[in-house]
């Protein structure tokens, strides 16, 4: 008799079903939301076929950690998890939902997700870090302008030592105001430090990989570019055609159809947004910046002619993701051989 796991996965527990081939209750509990202890409950009853749990921030060390441990386990996403479970219980308990997931188990309904490796998050970390010391220092600098504005100075857009010479000039003599800008001085000084830091940190790792040394021979992608195209793609053979990828990132025009209603809008902006927006920044530098003379180039200017420029880039952007995940095909297919 084959058997059919599902867990609902909390920080703290996890709730565990286990159901036959005709939906028969076999067992159920919780235990730790570990590893080893979801592999140890499983193990004290029947075998399971297959155990599925949903996406979410404890999936990708809990996958890996149970695929280890030689478990059967699939990744679902939750919003088509949610949908489904909607209909299995009246009420929405941790307990349902581990019997939910199992009788999606036993009946095939659903759709397995990529779980991506911890070393693809470990980087996906690395460039959300900086964007939030990036974004954090931004919010500094507009605050330490507003404060000075009032005292009727504008102070230099350049990050220059002239932007902050010229603020705490205007502090002088004014104890409250001096007080307040040596505070968020201290604070963006230590913010840039860190964002150096983080800087210095993707240009070894960049150098160091095969892949993204490959990538960042395309005009306009760089260190940052290439790390966050590679974690977010991890393992190209999951893509059966290059032209997915542009779907995968949001890159595509969405669609409506219903009876007479068919119409095609902008883009459907899914997937990793800060991987689609450097992808779109890339695809600037191509344009109005790179001086090589390339076809990709001139048939992103004659889109932009026909049409507009924000168009060009965007076909340009999907036009990139395309041949960077064929190169990214390429290399890793060339090393395993």
């Amino acid at each position: 008799m084959e058997h059919f796991a599902g867990l609902d996965v909390s920080m703290e527990e996890t709730h565990i079903c286990v159901l036959d081939r005709e939906g028969t209750l076999i067992r159920e509990g919780k235990t730790r939301s570990s590893p080893a202890a979801i592999a140890a409950f499983l193990a004290d009853g029947p075998p399971c076929e297959q155990v599925v749990f949903e996406t979410g921030r404890m999936a990708p060390m809990l996958y890996h950690g149970l695929v280890e441990l030689g478990v059967r386990v699939v990744c679902i996403e939750s919003r088509q998890a949610y949908q489904a479970l909607k209909s299995l219980a009246g009420h929405k308990t941790d307990r349902n939902d581990a019997r939910g997931l199992a009788h999606l188990a036993r009946t095939g309904f659903f759709k397995p997700t990529h779980v991506k490796s911890l070393s693809a998050h470990a980087v996906r970390s690395l460039i959300a870090a900086r964007k939030k010391l990036v974004g954090q220092r931004v919010t500094i600098d507009n605050q330490i302008r507003g404060l000075v504005v009032v005292f009727g100075v504008r102070l230099p857009r350049a990050l220059s030592p002239a932007f902050e010479a010229a603020a705490l000039k205007v502090s002088d003599g004014v104890p409250g105001l001096h007080a307040a800008l040596s505070g968020l001085f201290a604070a963006r000084k230590a913010m840039l430090g860190a964002i150096a830091a983080i800087n210095a940190d993707m240009k070894k790792m960049a150098r160091a990989s095969k892949v993204c040394s490959r990538l960042m021979t395309v005009p306009g992608v760089g260190p940052i570019t290439s790390l966050a195209f590679a974690a977010a793609i991890d393992d190209p053979a999951r893509f059966k055609r290059s032209r997915d990828v542009g779907a995968y990132l949001g890159l595509v025009p969405r669609r409506y159809q219903s009876g007479e209603i068919d119409y095609t809008g902008s883009i459907s902006k899914r997937g990793d947004v800060r991987v689609r927006t450097l992808l779109y920044e890339a695809a600037n530098v191509m344009l109005t910046r790179s001086a090589a003379s390339l076809e990709l180039k001139d048939w992103a200017k004659a889109i932009g002619a026909r049409s507009t420029m924000r168009k060009a880039r965007v076909a340009l952007a999907r036009r990139l993701a395309i041949i960077m995940h064929a190169m990214m095909r390429d290399e890793t297919e060339f090393q395993a051989a």
